[in-house]
């Protein structure tokens, strides 16, 4: 209609999808990181550059400058398609089944938290490089000055600003800089290095030893997730999967567990079509991961970078803590998991909704799995409890026997207690040998890491208890039989006042000056 009233976009937008994007600010490196990744992949395909490897991502972080920059040597932007592109927003022209960014707004998140955003890349064949600046305090100053109406249009031209300078003919790049970093998280390398091994698409690292299988495993599935090599001031980044298991502090920790393999789970929804794949790695589950363990959890990945925190995935498991007794991945594979605009999720359709449904059934299964290993550690800690009770006795009648009959007597009940409980542990591990014989290999490999080099059967512990019960002033002949009953009291009232050690020292030291 003729007399239809114009529609307009006010400024507001702008700060709702650059400088309220996200609530980590974190973020903005994993949005210019998966955009070097999908130019790295078009450089590749043009035959700019010969493979993956051959691309870099370079990222700057200098904290005395409040400075930010990440630089890739991929294909750049022509200099006649820079303004084009980079002041428009959420007007993308990426394949959203193919690239890993595709919603043209991602490239703005750095406005939050700097004074000038400068966006700098040349073309090969071109002798010029072309600068894009953002003037982000002038920006803030207009959305935040209430007293004008102006449209999001006018004011992307009045804060942007285009140059150009001479170049080599030769040179292909793109190049994001935050010049006035506001934001001390963002320049703490330390903290970032930790983010980006596990949000980036990075290799596994050297120590990673199933990093091989995992990747036999994608090549099987004909889904091989790609990796780039990304430096931090030329530091490369690797993701920090580790086959330890640690608890403790950074600087001070001690090793509790180890990952002794992986297994793999596929996801398929009613057509046999794959929606997506995961692995996971098999330990003895002690515990939920430390926080030591940066790569503790289950992680959601699409393109090979990370969806949302480590926390993506709790909300699918029976306990909250559930994903964080593991090391994993899962891959979304289906175009129909289209991440939203924030990447912590994905878009909510009916291809999500099986997705989801299909990992809760997993997840079911490795909630049961950790409680499996939960038993048979205890049950194995029983007959371990007997073999130490074992030591303890037969220690105690070779070094010279009880203090009184009362000693002997809570030796012998507790004694017979852990023997009584072992003897019912060894017929429940014995019944969970045979099941595990049926059951995914998962299970056999827990059993088998938790009894390993143990005892299983009580007879391979136990001891007969002494028929005749020797005291430990039997060794005392120079006394009389009034004073060695004397000197059993003494010790019975030690045993009662110090601690054990302490006892056993004292009871030694007044033995050997009355033998």
């Amino acid at each position: 209609m003729d007399n239809q009233t114009k529609t307009k976009i006010g400024k507001d937008v702008i700060e709702s999808l650059t400088l309220g994007m996200y609530e980590d600010s974190r973020f903005i490196y994993r949005e210019y990181i998966q955009n070097s990744a999908d130019q790295i992949d078009l450089a590749v395909e043009q035959g700019l550059l010969g493979e993956l490897s051959d691309g870099r991502i370079e990222i700057e972080i200098k904290p005395s400058e409040s400075y930010i920059s990440i630089t890739d040597n991929a294909t750049g932007i022509e200099s006649s398609q820079v303004q084009a592109i980079l002041k428009n927003i959420a007007k993308s022209t990426k394949d959203r089944s193919k690239n890993k960014g595709f919603r043209g707004i991602g490239r703005l998140g750095g406005l939050a938290y700097c004074d000038r955003l400068i966006f700098e890349t040349s073309f090969k064949g071109e002798p010029v490089k072309s600068y894009l600046t953002w003037d982000a305090q002038k920006l803030k100053a207009i959305i935040n000055n209430r007293a004008t109406k102006e449209d999001a249009i006018s004011v992307i031209d009045e804060v942007t600003e285009f140059s150009q300078e001479k170049e080599k003919e030769e040179a292909h790049y793109f190049k994001v800089s935050l010049e006035g970093v506001n934001n001390e998280a963002l320049l703490e390398k330390e903290s970032i290095v930790e983010y980006l091994s596990m949000v980036a698409p990075v290799p596994f690292g050297k120590g990673f030893i199933y990093k091989g299988k995992i990747h036999q495993k994608a090549n099987e599935l004909s889904c091989p997730f790609d990796e780039y090599s990304i430096y931090v001031n030329r530091d490369q980044i690797f993701k920090a999967y580790t086959t330890s298991i640690y608890e403790g502090e950074k600087n001070n920790k001690k090793k509790i567990d180890d990952v002794t393999d992986v297994e793999f789970f596929e996801l398929h929804d009613k057509n046999e079509k794959l929606l997506g794949w995961g692995w996971y790695g098999i330990s003895t589950f002690k515990k939920v991961l430390p926080k030591v363990n940066t790569a503790g959890g289950i992680r959601l990945r699409k393109g090979n970078i990370q969806i949302g925190l480590e926390d993506a995935m709790k909300k699918l498991f029976k306990e909250n803590r559930g994903s964080r007794y593991y090391f994993g991945e899962i891959h979304a594979i289906s175009p129909q998991l289209i991440p939203n605009a924030r990447r912590d999720y994905f878009l909510e359709n009916e291809t999500c909704t099986k997705f989801e449904h299909l990992l809760k059934i997993k997840f079911d299964e490795l909630h049961k799995l950790y409680y499996f290993a939960s038993k048979i550690r205890n049950e194995q800690k029983k007959i371990d409890d007997l073999e130490v009770a074992s030591k303890k006795l037969e220690e105690k009648v070779d070094k010279g026997g009880f203090t009184d009959d009362k000693e002997r007597k809570i030796y012998q009940e507790q004694y017979e207690q852990k023997k009584g409980k072992a003897e019912l542990a060894e017929k429940e591990l014995a019944k969970a040998r045979d099941r595990v014989a049926t059951q995914p290999t998962a299970y056999a490999k827990i059993f088998a890491k938790v009894t390993e080099n143990k005892p299983s059967k009580v007879e391979e512990v136990a001891v007969a208890i002494p028929t005749k019960t020797t005291y430990i002033t039997d060794s005392m002949s120079a006394l009389k039989r009034k004073d060695r009953k004397l000197v059993s009291r003494i010790f019975s009232v030690i045993d009662n006042v110090l601690p054990k050690d302490l006892s056993n020292i004292l009871k030694e030291k007044i033995k050997e000056e009355l033998q």
